[in-house]
């Protein structure tokens, strides 16, 4: 079956905020953009979407040199608040790398009720465009048209791509979030913030995690200083310790997400 089709809406839910994935002032956010295979959304719709015509369409928009729109509920009658930069394809789904503008009004107010309230402004939504499509099975069997299609059907792209990806606030597919959690400012210095948030997300209780973080920033104050001949305090000894040595190490091969996120995943 094939038409053609401006835009089609799905909104994805995204609540990586909460967790600080964006929490410089760089506005970098990554997120799941959407997932293969068959579902239903909460408004009803079914889609089964498969990797392949998107990665096709990814290939041709990173030969295009040109960033994807960011906009705000699909309002893209105004200016952008952001840009989607890059894609990745994962067994689970796609995954999409940018930046909001927080170097303008909206963007920076945008990104403000996002850090403020994660639950109000939480979700992605893609503006998917559809060339040519078809109404498929829960296992990818195309089926062909009449009521059965429309109405046990699920929608599926079969060439086509995206034409936009929003902010939105009600999202719609509760597997996709925000996956990057962003502990680096744009300066290269980490944000504790972050930091203690994440220790409490793996078991510390807030106590712990706030004196690590305290004795990490020390650590990391300590690498950038000049040298000291001064009598260490305990919270140097401490910051000197192997397991802060440990620590400090893994941050500076920019692996302390990739640590903290197994750990989430356990």
């Amino acid at each position: 079956m094939t038409k053609n089709v401006t835009f089609f809406f799905e909104s994805k839910v995204a609540l990586g905020i909460s967790a600080d994935e964006s929490a410089d002032n760089a506005g970098k956010i990554e997120a799941m953009l959407t997932t293969w295979g068959a579902r239903e959304g909460a408004d009803g719709r079914r889609f089964n979407y498969q990797a392949a015509p998107f990665q096709a369409w990814a290939k041709e928009f990173a030969a295009a040199g040109r960033p994807l729109p960011m906009y705000f509920q699909h309002n893209d009658q105004s200016m952008p608040v952001g840009q989607w930069d890059e894609f990745e394809f994962t067994d689970e789904g796609m995954i999409g790398r940018g930046m909001i503008y927080t170097n303008t009004s909206a963007g920076r107010d945008l990104y403000t009720i996002m850090k403020e309230s994660p639950m109000m402004v939480g979700g992605v939504s893609v503006g998917a465009y559809a060339d040519e499509y078809c109404m498929v099975d829960a296992e990818g069997n195309m089926l062909d048209a009449g009521i059965d299609a429309d109405e046990e059907g699920y929608f599926s792209i079969t060439k086509g791509g995206l034409a936009e990806v929003s902010i939105v606030m009600q999202p719609n597919n509760p597997m996709a979030n925000i996956s990057k959690l962003e502990f680096f400012r744009s300066d290269g210095s980490a944000d504790l913030k972050v930091f203690e948030k994440a220790l409490r997300e793996v078991g510390f209780n807030r106590k712990d995690a706030t004196k690590a973080a305290s004795v990490f920033g020390k650590a990391m104050g300590k690498r950038d200083a000049k040298p000291n001949t001064a009598e260490p305090t305990t919270e140097t000894r401490d910051a000197d310790s192997g397991a802060a040595k440990q620590l400090l190490s893994v941050l500076e091969l920019r692996e302390l997400n990739k640590l903290l996120d197994k750990k989430l995943d356990k």
